[in-house]
């Protein structure tokens, strides 16, 4: 059966959070008569009236637009599905302490779906699941209202592989996954994307093959970090810049690509990276596989606030000063540059072992929610960035935002050998070398 129709296209997407909202935009920016629905009223509302909570540069400004041009609305009712073509769905789908999915957001808009559906629709998941959710707990959910999955109703998956910060660039040139539960839901999928956003599909062998395409990615990027944050502590005992490793160790042919050892930091965080890894080994030993590499990675990633923060109070031991008596300033508090995000950030680790250490800890960064981050950290964002460095013993640079790039350290009011904590920030040497000629004493990761 031909799952999807020749002429214009309506779309529905299916959970309007960050992903959701990112993707809505892109479509009715191209032209798509899109409709987002999502169960948070209050949400609904926010986005209705013109407010956008994520940032994400330019998200804003396309959700307007479509609104405005009447190619986008957002609804809590389900029943808005009725009319779309193609279903999207990109609900949240975090997982519990032991690492299993915590399925009952996709469960729900699964029960939703099925009272909704009609035949001839074409219902594609994105969220992250383990291996076999597509198959063996989607589809008996949708089929509840007697329709059958590849007869009734196409059905297939395709991931969310997208980066927070650069993700509407990514859905206009990045190709997407796409597994099917049969050869025309796999069809109909690739089509879709060709057609929609004018991206190269992959089609895959299954459902099952697609699910693990994202694990795979996050598995590999969170080992890949750990392993360079391992790199940077070797580095560190033998007085050797980890960046200068890293950059000639990546000139390297290996198969069809080079050599690619990413960066250390403070550590890693968001919604992702820190859980999917965990849906993999979970997954894994449900079928009596142990996998090892995912706890080891975790626990490197994991430890690297603390090793972090302890680099800043040995340092200011060695100038003198008390850490416990000690100002720290952290200038960006999002798990990663440009954005916002708070989710699992890692400087929330660093911030700890900074109080428990005794020191008077301010912190401040221009793109994170106040509220939100006051809550996180018990402390308040500091009204600016002079305020926040006034008579600072160390500027610990956790996230360097557009903000932070091109601050004069020459004015800043910081007290006198001020160290500079360099979390993510990458200075080359020639930064560093200013640095030190304007009396400051640098620290970095493996530098």
């Amino acid at each position: 059966m031909r799952f999807l129709p020749d002429d214009d296209l309506t779309v529905a997407v299916v959970g309007f959070g960050y992903v959701g909202s990112c993707l809505a935009a892109t479509l009715a920016d191209r032209g798509v008569d899109v409709v987002g629905v999502d169960t948070n009223a209050g949400l609904v509302a926010e986005l209705t009236a013109g407010h956008c909570r994520y940032r994400e540069n330019g998200l804003a400004e396309l959700l307007a637009r479509g609104l405005a041009a009447g190619r986008l609305r957002i609804t809590t009712n389900y029943a808005a599905i009725r009319a779309a073509d193609v279903v999207l769905v990109t609900v949240g789908t975090p997982v519990l302490e032991d690492g299993s999915l915590a399925d009952g957001q996709l469960r729900a808009a699964c029960t939703e779906l099925s009272g909704h559906i009609r035949p001839g629709q074409l219902i594609v998941f994105k969220s992250t699941v383990p291996p076999g959710t597509t198959r063996t707990i989607v589809r008996p959910i949708l089929e509840r209202a007697g329709m059958t999955g590849s007869v009734d109703f196409g059905l297939a998956f395709s991931p969310e592989r997208l980066s927070e910060g650069v993700a509407l660039r990514e859905l206009n040139t990045f190709p997407i996954v796409v597994g099917g539960l049969d050869p025309d839901s796999a069809a109909a999928t690739a089509e879709f994307w060709h057609r929609t956003l004018g991206v190269r599909a992959i089609p895959i062998g299954s459902l099952e093959a697609a699910e693990i395409v994202k694990l795979a990615d996050n598995w590999w990027i969170d080992l890949n970090i750990a392993l360079a944050n391992e790199l940077a502590k070797f580095c560190a005992v033998h007085d050797v810049d980890v960046l200068e490793v890293i950059d000639a160790a990546n000139t390297v042919p290996k198969g069809s690509s080079m050599v690619n050892i990413l960066l250390p930091s403070v550590g890693v965080g968001g919604s992702c990276l820190t859980k999917d890894p965990w849906m993999v080994w979970r997954s894994a030993r449900q079928r009596g596989l142990e996998i090892q590499t995912v706890p080891t990675g975790r626990e490197i990633n994991a430890g690297m606030p603390d090793y972090t923060a302890q680099l800043a109070l040995s340092a200011l031991a060695e100038l003198g000063k008390d850490p416990a008596s000690a100002t720290i300033t952290v200038l960006g508090l999002a798990f990663k540059n440009n954005t916002g995000d708070l989710r699992a950030t890692p400087t929330q680790g660093a911030i700890a072992a900074f109080t428990k250490a005794g020191a008077q800890v301010r912190i401040f960064d221009p793109l994170v929610d106040p509220g939100e981050a006051e809550e996180m950290f018990g402390l308040p964002l500091s009204p600016s960035l002079e305020e926040a460095v006034r008579g600072a013993d160390c500027l610990a640079v956790f996230a360097l935002h557009r903000e932070f790039e091109d601050l004069d350290f020459a004015a800043l009011p910081v007290a006198a050998d001020c160290l500079v904590l360099d979390g993510r920030a990458y200075y080359p040497k020639e930064k560093i070398q200013v640095l030190r000629d304007l009396g400051y004493v640098y620290r970095g990761i493996g530098r």
